[in-house]
């Protein structure tokens, strides 16, 4: 540390591993175990240093950290929680994390359908059709396969403390209807809208969900 200080540099001790190689990611730097060489010698190759525009220790809460800013690539950021307690930051931590995972599966299947049951409910309908025109038991197989879907909106409308009959029974008809008539085909991107307690269309609204999350 002497030998830095001396040098005006700012040293860090006691960086995480897994710290470490974020930083060297962000900065395009490369994480040097030593100095020694195949020859015994202490030498440092100056192409395994990062760039960052600054270094800089802040204070933040009864802490402080150390921010990195203006690095070489934005392949890696951090993001600073801050409330009043534990419990807070954890039910924070949880939501973003959440969120990202979101927006990691929105990216990989490219495609977004409407949210809030909206396909439950439509596939539900679909089901409950093809099943009375099988002669067979998989009739009531397909059939408790429908039902079961419906559990979704179910679930959203009680968690929300709606009436989850009443607005689940509104949503099938309009998607029956979706399916029954071509020319209000568009009623098959309405889902729920948990905070008035209607049906709407979550497509324009914004309420959609990755494709991937339906299929696998």
């Amino acid at each position: 540390m002497k030998y830095f200080v001396e040098a005006g540099a700012m040293a860090i001790r006691r960086v995480k591993k897994e710290d470490l190689k974020r930083i060297a990611r962000a900065t395009g730097g490369q994480v040097v175990v030593t100095l020694a060489d195949m020859e015994g010698n202490e030498t440092f190759d100056p192409e395994c240093l990062g760039h960052a525009e600054s270094v800089v220790e802040e204070r933040v809460g009864d802490g402080s950290l150390t921010y990195l800013r203006g690095c070489r690539t934005q392949r890696a950021t951090t993001v600073v929680l801050r409330g009043a307690n534990d419990y807070m930051l954890d039910e924070m931590d949880r939501a973003l994390h959440d969120s990202l995972c979101v927006i990691k599966r929105m990216l990989e299947s490219n495609s977004v359908v409407a949210g809030g049951g909206a396909v439950e409910a439509g596939l539900s309908i679909y089901l409950e059709d093809l099943a009375s025109t099988l002669g067979s038991r998989e009739q009531y197989a397909v059939a408790e396969f429908a039902e079961a879907l419906l559990v979704i909106p179910k679930t959203l409308s009680v968690n929300a403390a709606q009436d989850a009959t009443e607005l689940v029974a509104k949503l099938r008809a309009y998607h029956n209807t979706a399916q029954q008539d071509e020319a209000k085909k568009d009623l098959r991107f309405h889902g729920l809208d948990l905070i008035d307690g209607k049906i709407r269309d979550n497509l324009t609204a914004g309420v959609v969900e990755p494709a991937i999350s339906k299929i696998k």
